[in-house]
This record gives C-alpha cells, sequence and structure tokens, in this order.
C-alpha cells in the first residue's frame, strides 16, 4: 500500500470541496500555519484527539439540551442556558455547547486507586469517568419539587475524618436534601456511597435520579432495570447500583416520554426502561412522612487495577506529610485539602485533574511531583518518577504530547529534585535515561549560526497551549538550560565525562539565551521577558517567569524578572488574579500564585494579596478549575479541579516557611504578620530540602508584643547550610553557626 502516499490527496481534497462550494481545507490550513512560527509539529495529535471528542460532545448537547430545557439539567446547564444569569452563553452560531461557565467539580476517591467519581457543585456524583450520573431530589404528593440544580439555597463543603466526604445541602419552602457522597473501603473494595437525607413539610418521596448527563454534558444510557428484590439498579447490563433499602416506587422514561422528572406522579410503575437514543431516565423513589427526615443510600462498587489489599489507608497515605500550623482557618484548610488532592491525583501517574485532564503530561507533572516532594511524601514521588523511563522514546525524548520541547528540561529537573531531597543518588533504573534526555536537550537546540533572534535556543514548538501559537518559547529554554544542569549533577554520581559535557552545555545554552534576551529588551525598550524573542509583552510572558520560579535561575531582583513580573500586574491581572487572555480567558489561580513567588523571593510583600485572592478564588470544598469565569467565578476552562493549582498552593504555604536561595535556606520570608498574635503557635514541617529536612516553629507568648521566638530543627545530608531569617517588615538574621533559635523583635501590626 505504500503507492498510497503518492496520491495527490491534496489536490482531490481541495478540488472535491470547492466543487461543492466549501472552503478549500488545505489553503485555509496554510493560512492557519502562517499566523505561528514554522514548527516540526504543528499541534500535538493528543491535543487534536481529546478535542475532536470533547467538541463531539459539545455537538451531542446542542442536538438534545436547548430542544429540551424541562428536563431536570446539572448545574452549569441550568445556569448557562438561563437568559437571566451572569453564566448565560448565546447559542446562536455556537456549533458545540459546552460547559463555559462552571467547570467545578471535586474529586472522591480513595488513595491508590484510579476511579475518581466526581461531585458537581449541588452533588451530582458522576461515578466514572464520562459516565451516566446520580442526583437527589425532594418530591411532595402537592407537586413540589426540591431539585438542587434549581435551588436557590445551596452550600457545599467538604467534610473531614479519617475517610473524606463531600456534603451538600440544599432546601427551598419546607423542603430540605443533604447529599453526603464518600468512597470506602469495604473487604479490600472501594465502594462510593452516596447518602441522601431528606425532609418535607408534608407527605412526599425522597428521590434517587439516574441521569444520562454529567458536568460535561450527554453521557448515554439505554437501558435501566430495577432488580428483583428492588434494592439494586442494573444499568447497560454493566454497572450495579445497590440502595441500603428496597426501592417503594420506581419510575423509568425514555426520550420521547420526556424526563422522568415529568413522571414522578404517575401511577404505572415500570420496572425497566430501554431508550435506543440513550437518553434513559430513572428514579427510585421512598416515601417521606411529614415532618420526619429519612436517609437512604445508593452505592456503586469502584474497580481497581491491583490488588485491593495493598491500598493503602488515608492515614497511612498521609503519615509522613508536613504539617502545616497556623492560626488562619482557610489556609490551613486549603493546606490540608490540597495534600489530599495530591494524593488522589497520583496512583501511579500523576494527573493534573480527575475528568477532563486525567492523563499524563510531564509539565504537569513535573510541578505536582515537586509538590510532593515539599510536602514530605517522598515514596509517592518516587513511584511516579520511576514511570519516566518508559516515557523516553529511543532517541531520549521524554515523550508525553508531541512538539512540546520543555518536557525532557521538566523530566530531568524533577529527577534531580528527588535525589536532591533525598540526599541519594539517581537509582540504576534512571540512569541511562539522564544521560540520553540530556543529549536530546543538546542536540535540539539550533546551531549558534546564523545569527539570528532564536539561534542556539530550542525549535519552535507548541509548548505550553496558553503561550499562544508555536514558537520559539524562552519556557522551553529555560526548562532545557535546567535539564542540562540538572543532568550534569546527576551525572556526576555515574558519569563524571558524560556529566562535565551537560555542565558545559548548559553554559552554552545560558550564553545563547542571555543573547536572545538582551536583544529582545533592546526591541522592547524595556527590560522584560516576553513569551519569546519574535513576541510584543502579553499575557504569554507568564511563561518566561520559569527562569525566577521555581528554577531560580537569576537572581531575585534580576531586572528581566522583575520588569515581566511588573508589566503581567499592570496589564494582565484582574481582580488581583492573572487573567490569561489566550486559550484560558479567564483567571488563574495557579498562574497567579506564579507571580506571587517571584514577589515573595524579592521581598515585595505584595505576595500576601495575591495569596490571598486565590485563596478566596477556592471553591467551597478546597477547589480551583484551571480558569476561573470573572463574573461567575465558576470554572471557564480545563478540568474543575486542577491538581497544580494544589500543587501551587502547597509550594506557596512551603515557601512562606522556607526556601532555597543557593547554599542559603531562607526561613520565614513570607510568613505574615498576622499569624503572629500573642500566643499563636505556628508551625511547618518536617519539609525537605536540598540540604535536609527541616521543622520549623514560630511563637509569641501572652502579653510580650515585642518579638517572635523561631526555632528550627535541621537533619542535614552533609553540613548545616547557611540560613537567614527574613520576616516580612523585618532587618534580615543572621544566626550564629551551629544556632537553632533567634528571637526576632516584632513590632504590633494590625
Amino acid at each position: 500500500m505504500a503507492w498510497l502516499k503518492w496520491l495527490p490527496w491534496r489536490f482531490i481534497l481541495s478540488r472535491a470541496a470547492r466543487s461543492r462550494g466549501f472552503l478549500d481545507p488545505v489553503a485555509l490550513l496554510a493560512r492557519l500555519h502562517r499566523f505561528a512560527q514554522p514548527s516540526e509539529v504543528g499541534e500535538p495529535i493528543e491535543l487534536l484527539r481529546a478535542g475532536a471528542v470533547f467538541h463531539a460532545r459539545g455537538l451531542i448537547n446542542s442536538r438534545v439540551i436547548q430542544h429540551n430545557l424541562d428536563w431536570v439539567w446539572p448545574y452549569w446547564i441550568e445556569r448557562q442556558f438561563d437568559p437571566l444569569d451572569d453564566a448565560f452563553v448565546p447559542r446562536a452560531f455556537s456549533l458545540t455547547h459546552i460547559n463555559l461557565t462552571h467547570r467545578n467539580w471535586t474529586a472522591v476517591g480513595w488513595p491508590d486507586c484510579p476511579e475518581l467519581p466526581v461531585v458537581d457543585p449541588r452533588g451530582l456524583l458522576t461515578p466514572f469517568l464520562d459516565s451516566w450520573s446520580l442526583d437527589g431530589w425532594v418530591s411532595t404528593v402537592d407537586g413540589r419539587c426540591l431539585l438542587p440544580s434549581r435551588a436557590h439555597y445551596a452550600s457545599q463543603e467538604a467534610e473531614p475524618g479519617p475517610v473524606p466526604a463531600l456534603v451538600t445541602r440544599s432546601r427551598q419552602e419546607g423542603l430540605s436534601l443533604a447529599c453526603r457522597i464518600l468512597v470506602e473501603l469495604r473487604d479490600g473494595t472501594p465502594v462510593c456511597r452516596m447518602e441522601l437525607t431528606g425532609r418535607s413539610d408534608t407527605e412526599g418521596w425522597l428521590v434517587f435520579a439516574l441521569r444520562p448527563c454529567n458536568p460535561e454534558g450527554i453521557s448515554f444510557i439505554h437501558r435501566v432495570a430495577l432488580a428483583s428484590g428492588r434494592r439494586a439498579w442494573q444499568v447497560d447490563s454493566r454497572t450495579r447500583i445497590g440502595f441500603s433499602e428496597p426501592v417503594e416506587v420506581h419510575r423509568v422514561s425514555d426520550y420521547r416520554a420526556g424526563d422522568v422528572h415529568i413522571h414522578l406522579a404517575d401511577t404505572a410503575e415500570q420496572l425497566a426502561g430501554r431508550c435506543e437514543v440513550g437518553m434513559a431516565t430513572a428514579a427510585a423513589m421512598y416515601s417521606l412522612r411529614a415532618g420526619r427526615e429519612r436517609t437512604v443510600t445508593a452505592e456503586v462498587v469502584l474497580p481497581v487495577r491491583r490488588e485491593a489489599s495493598s491500598l493503602p489507608t488515608w492515614r497511612q497515605a498521609l503519615s509522613d506529610h508536613c504539617r502545616l500550623d497556623v492560626p488562619e482557618t482557610r489556609v490551613r484548610f486549603l493546606y490540608d485539602t490540597a495534600i489530599r488532592t495530591l494524593i488522589l491525583h497520583s496512583p501511579g501517574d500523576v494527573w493534573p485533574g480527575p475528568y477532563t485532564y486525567r492523563r499524563f503530561w510531564f509539565r504537569d507533572a513535573a510541578f505536582i511531583i515537586h509538590a510532593l516532594l515539599c510536602a514530605g511524601l517522598l515514596s509517592r514521588a518516587r513511584r511516579a518518577l520511576d514511570l519516566f523511563p518508559g516515557r523516553q522514546t529511543a532517541r531520549g525524548y521524554f515523550l508525553s504530547q508531541e512538539g512540546e520541547w520543555d518536557s525532557n528540561g521538566e523530566a530531568l529537573w524533577i529527577m534531580d529534585r528527588f535525589c536532591r531531597f533525598t540526599g541519594q543518588p539517581p537509582p540504576a533504573d534512571w540512569q541511562r535515561a539522564i544521560v540520553r534526555g540530556g543529549r536530546w536537550i543538546v542536540d535540539k537546540r539550533l546551531p549558534d549560526s546564523p545569527d539570528s533572534p532564536h539561534a542556539g535556543l530550542l525549535p519552535a514548538g507548541f509548548s505550553a497551549e496558553h503561550l499562544g501559537p508555536n514558537d520559539y518559547f524562552y519556557w522551553d529554554d529555560f526548562w532545557g538550560i535546567a535539564g542540562l544542569e540538572a543532568a550534569a549533577r546527576l551525572c556526576r554520581h555515574f558519569d563524571s565525562a558524560a556529566g562535565e559535557e551537560f555542565a558545559r552545555q548548559a553554559v552554552a545554552f545560558s550564553a545563547a539565551v542571555e543573547k536572545s534576551l538582551a536583544r529582545t529588551c533592546g526591541r522592547l525598550r524595556r527590560r522584560a521577558m516576553p513569551a519569546s524573542p519574535y513576541r510584543r509583552l502579553d499575557s504569554g510572558a507568564i511563561g518566561s517567569l520559569v527562569r525566577g520560579y521555581p528554577l531560580c535561575q537569576c537572581t531575585p531582583d534580576d531586572p528581566d524578572l522583575l520588569g515581566t513580573a511588573e508589566y503581567l500586574l499592570d496589564e494582565c491581572f484582574v481582580d488581583s488574579g492573572f487573567f490569561q487572555d489566550m486559550i484560558h480567558s479567564g483567571i488563574n489561580a495557579y498562574l497567579t500564585l506564579h507571580v506571587a513567588q517571584v514577589l515573595l523571593r524579592a521581598g515585595d510583600r505584595r505576595y500576601l494579596r495575591l495569596m490571598d485572592r486565590v485563596a478566596e478564588l477556592a471553591s467551597p470544598t478546597g477547589q480551583w478549575p484551571e480558569a476561573i469565569h470573572p463574573r461567575t467565578m465558576g470554572g471557564c476552562m480545563g478540568d474543575g479541579q486542577h491538581v497544580w493549582a494544589a500543587a501551587e498552593w502547597i509550594m506557596m504555604v512551603r515557601n512562606c516557611f522556607l526556601r532555597e536561595e543557593g547554599t542559603c535556606l531562607v526561613l520565614c520570608s513570607g510568613v505574615p504578620g498576622r499569624w503572629l498574635r500573642p500566643g499563636a503557635q505556628v508551625g511547618f514541617g518536617p519539609a525537605p530540602t536540598s540540604f535536609g529536612p527541616v521543622s520549623l516553629t514560630l511563637s509569641r507568648a501572652d502579653g510580650t508584643p515585642g518579638g517572635v521566638d523561631i526555632r528550627w530543627q535541621g537533619r542535614w545530608h552533609a553540613g548545616a547550610p547557611g540560613i537567614e531569617i527574613r520576616l516580612p517588615g523585618r532587618p534580615a538574621v543572621t544566626p550564629r553557626p551551629g544556632e537553632n533559635h533567634v528571637h526576632v523583635p516584632l513590632e504590633e501590626q494590625p
């Protein structure tokens, strides 16, 4: 079949399209490519595939939802299709209808179980990836119905405890409903439980509703049947949903008859139903007596791909984590929740989300694994890193998405961070991948001549999608330098010649970037780093901050770094949050924290306002979507629970207490005065660092407004590092060698 490639496919396709009055697709693609720098890969096939699936769902949504607005839909649809709501999106020329205003959900799960059920802001449970959902309603004999997705009064919270749970409460006149969802381990098997507690001021029904939809839209159900004994549903002959009590009244409907909600008061009962369209709905109903609460539970068994007996408990999974003790409840809650989020999303590989992003990227993995390391979850980080060599091509490319030239630097950098944090040499299984990964970066660099703005840099590529069209991104280059420096350090343990070569190449690469930046600053007539040497300053410049955080490749007061941060603060912030115009078109919690980290490192106290704003943007369950709608405050892009954002919150808190600056350990540079009230106890640790694990406490005795006592305890890999105490607003203090306690005078602060 080799002859097929010689056929003039482009000519045939173009001629066929024009003959029928369509746009020439070949010419259109050529036009689109002209807006980007020429590159090997126009767009990663993985993203094209994911986008096609995403919009295929949106196309189905457009055929179903707008013609059936009398159905009970998930919260995002009820809001987005309401013309009086800020979330309303006109649909006239939209080929696909997708969730653009309330991409919010929270995963429940069990450590190391790959199935992550998600719960939307009104308690809608989607037990499996991209599956149908379960909802809870209260209905009365006089025709009233409490539907959480439409209720005016609703709240949601994360319930702490040995087994975390999500509780959603809704109410309207005379009716109330509480929905409690969790995953528990039963006989070694994870089980997702949905517990409904309903109350009505008159006779009524507590209802489990089976829904052919989820937080992304339609998800088909063709068959549903009530099992004999009336204690379980069989859905599409594959999934069993068990009930704690026999169903008293059962209703089923199909697409032509309309939503089962319309038929709750019917007299005829149906034990099973089938819908050729795939829009079967069902209701399992339990009687409510006037003024009496009733609780009923539904359960779904979650499959696991490993020995169930090997699943750790939550207590075991959390046993080694770095603990935070601050008087500010919100900060502590978000930190503890972020730790659990990272554990849930690292069953082997690490994932940046439970739903839309339940796949692997080296970029997200580097940041997430770094947070795992800094949070003390070293074995979990090691397990994820051990999978990296298997993702490397024969040429040494760490491949998660084609055309992204940052991945090798990220992979090598985080492998080096693990070795430095643990004080261990690289495992033997990593060594070949390290050498091949470093050589790939060396070979991938462009020649230093002829002279051009991109001479010596990495080629144009897709890189992070929020930086814009394909270009010679500085983001890739900074990661490439970091990868070579990491490979040089790692190779000194097993291949000194390769280590020396990588160190020389890192210096040469850095010189090429410095030359390009100098040229770019001259073109812009200001000190700043745009996304690439060919771009003006825009929101894509956020990627260039990686040079300062987390890579620390320049001094904290570097003019190019701070000039970039000032530009972003002046031009790209909305309501104290970084607003990414490109792709995301929303406020980004994790990118806001990148700016905050640059300010913190520079001693600029504006970091705290950004940190506070990110805390305000978190959902009631302690989560952030990837991008946040500036009017609805709901998610408008990406996964509704963005794990990278959780990782950045952990890193922000950690760096407030301790961070590394070269050979020095900087303590307390971000601890705000409001945490240091008289009588307060503040602590953090044990926190892994490149020098060894450190525990830190700050205390201020009652009736002594004059200062704060700071103590630290380190178990150093080698000798103790240099230590500086930089409490915000106070002069830096350098302890004497061997000292592990200082008293810092502290003026009263509001």
